[in-house]
């Protein structure tokens, strides 16, 4: 069990170095046109937004299976923490996201550079908001439409990021798990991936750097929690985690 808390706080540490960079130089988000760049970083986040991440979910779900092989019982069990730790992390984040009620970066730009105030925008219904977004918009030629496109679906609350915290879950579910049974590969792609979406979401103006290091340790938190819960379940020998 001891090995499985350290892989996982392992994992954690190596995802918030890059958001703890961020966080630490000052990194504040500014528009810098439609490049080649800010378009990857589109097609990043758009693995993990709906309805691509419920795919992404059942792609990385089968992976594990596939590395892990376990007896069907072990496999439905799996399955079940998976997805909960996944949907228990999706739902901590919107209660914070209803109590803190950050704005996102690019609504903050937004107020300044068309005078819109924050409280007034958060109080419109997600409808106006988008609306809003648009009507603005259309006075900014460095913001490319498909960006505007993305805000306009995207308008609530900052903080903790829920893109990211998905990610992570996985990254860190990898880490756990798989690490120790030689699936180095997958561990550090998932990792990569997950490091990749925080990056897309800084990029698209969505986040800020405080709000990836609240999902990355929320994310940490809950893996640990149900990642244990399923070791001593399976003690019996289905798996061997140490």
């Amino acid at each position: 069990m001891l090995g499985i808390v350290k892989r996982i706080m392992t994992g954690m540490v190596l995802l918030l170095l890059m958001p703890l960079t961020a966080w630490c130089i000052g990194w504040q988000w500014q528009p810098a046109g439609d490049t080649l760049l800010l378009q990857g970083f589109w097609l990043v986040t758009q693995t993990v937004t709906s309805p691509w991440g419920l795919l992404t979910a059942l792609i990385v779900t089968l992976w594990f299976f596939w590395c892990l092989r376990l007896r069907i019982k072990y496999t439905l069990g799996l399955l079940l923490l998976l997805w909960a730790s996944v949907t228990v992390g999706q739902g901590i984040k919107a209660l914070i996201k209803e109590q803190v009620r950050e704005a996102r970066p690019f609504v903050s730009w937004l107020s300044i550079a068309a005078g819109i105030n924050e409280k007034t925008f958060y109080a419109l219904t997600g409808q106006q908001r988008s609306e809003l977004i648009r009507q603005q918009l259309n006075k900014h030629v460095l913001i490319p439409a498909w960006l505007g496109d993305n805000w306009q679906r995207e308008s609530g609350f900052s903080f903790p990021s829920g893109h990211a915290l998905f990610a992570a879950t996985w990254a860190l579910w990898a880490a756990g798990l798989l690490w120790s049974r030689q699936c180095h590969k997958t561990v550090i792609a998932l990792m990569l991936w997950a490091t990749g979406v925080m990056g897309s979401r800084l990029a698209l103006g969505m986040h800020r750097p405080q709000d990836l290091i609240a999902s990355v340790i929320i994310s940490a938190l809950l893996v640990t929690l149900f990642c244990v819960i399923f070791q001593r379940w399976s003690a019996s020998g289905a798996i061997s985690v140490r």
